[in-house]
């Protein structure tokens, strides 16, 4: 069994790493090579490119400064994939990247596999014809997504949400804080300004500044912050910045030790701030891009929310303070509103975690058992 297999960041490395877990308990003797990270690699994946190397998002500068690197990675893959084709290629998120390549490989009888649907319910509808051409079948890690495709001809299976199996029901805050050197009196606020160099370049000084902000408020108050090793540098100098490198504690990844000791989060929108739900944390969703790519978003957005939590719930159970709204002031006092509710209004935080309880329910499946099974089926078909 040979599969290539495409993953463009953080999360998507750890996804196709817990995919790569099914597939070598139904196919022991595979090979998989092709962009991946250091999830991947740890199961044996032969990364051609490292995963960052496609890590980019909005449009404007942040994308064209990066064009041409990426379209010569993927023509250079997609020649190395005609030329030696695999049994089955799977790409794993990454939308812009994958599916172009995907479309290419389908047209030439490789079978193409898409694990996570676009979120075309989300924005960006127009892309639901480009699914259709590109790839075989979707693996949607949401339950109401395969029959969303089904109405526009796209075969696809729910297979559940990996995270939702990795993290525990009831998280551990005790023996994650005293992994961390916390105690269990401190009040702690976990800060991820997110997992791309542009995402830091635009969130990581103002979530500083915010934290800043609440030290005044609390003197106590604890910062922990989960850092991507190639993007420490720039986290550290953020935090230099607004004079709080010696205030905060940076630690070598650990994301999911962070969002388990912290009492509240100030996260950047993405897969980030489902971890975060799951881990039935009180969070404040925070996103800035460039002029241009938010002009451009905004016209695209089809819901009200931006965050996995508020889209999967269908309403504003955490909030979001985006592009201007994301000024340092008004992240803290988000912020410190979750931190005053723990005294005052302890059943606000009662009626989330047991909302976010009852999402991480619905997302628990065998997730690599289920995705294994789908690709053996239409390997066969």
């Amino acid at each position: 069994m040979k599969v290539s297999m495409v993953a463009g960041e953080a999360s998507g490395d750890l996804l196709a790493g817990l995919l790569l877990d099914g597939l070598r308990i139904q196919w022991p003797d595979l090979t998989s090579s092709g962009i991946g990270g250091p999830q991947m690699a740890s199961r044996g994946f032969q990364a051609i490119w490292p995963h960052h190397k496609l890590s980019v998002h909005g449009y404007g500068w942040d994308v064209l400064m990066r064009y041409r690197e990426i379209v010569g990675i993927r023509k250079q893959l997609k020649t190395q994939l005609l030329q030696s084709p695999p049994d089955v290629f799977i790409g794993v998120d990454a939308p812009d990247f994958n599916l172009d390549l995907e479309a290419d490989l389908k047209a030439q009888g490789i079978k193409t596999i898409h694990f996570v649907s676009p979120s075309v319910w989300a924005w960006r509808a127009e892309r639901i014809e480009k699914i259709r051409r590109s790839v075989d079948h979707v693996l949607c890690i949401f339950p109401f997504e395969p029959e969303l495709l089904a109405r526009h001809g796209i075969a696809a299976t729910y297979v559940g949400h990996p995270l939702a199996n990795m993290i525990p029901m009831q998280p551990d805050k005790a023996a994650a804080r005293a992994k961390l050197g916390l105690l269990e009196s401190d009040t702690v606020v976990a800060i991820l300004p997110g997992s791309r160099k542009s995402e830091i370049k635009h969130l990581a000084l103002s979530f500083f500044q915010a934290a800043k902000l609440m030290q005044l408020a609390i003197p106590a108050i604890k910062f922990i912050v989960p850092a991507i090793p190639f993007l420490k540098a720039e986290i550290e100098q953020a935090a230099r910045s607004s004079g709080m490198l010696a205030q905060i504690k940076i630690l070598d990844g650990q994301s999911h030790d962070a969002l388990a000791a912290c009492d509240v989060t100030l996260i950047a929108s993405g897969t980030a701030t489902l971890e975060a739900a799951l881990f039935k944390r009180p969070m404040v969703i925070a996103y800035r891009m460039g002029a241009l790519s938010w002009q451009i978003m905004r016209r695209k957005k089809l819901q009200p929310w931006v965050g996995l939590p508020n889209i999967l719930c269908q309403k504003f159970v955490v909030p979001e303070l985006l592009q201007d709204e994301a000024s340092p002031e008004k992240l803290a006092a988000a912020v410190l509103n979750w931190l005053n509710a723990q005294t005052h209004a302890p059943e606000k935080i009662s009626d989330l975690q047991h909302q976010f309880a009852e999402l991480h329910q619905q997302l628990q499946r065998d997730t690599p058992k289920l995705c294994a099974h789908a690709i053996q089926q239409i390997l066969q078909d």
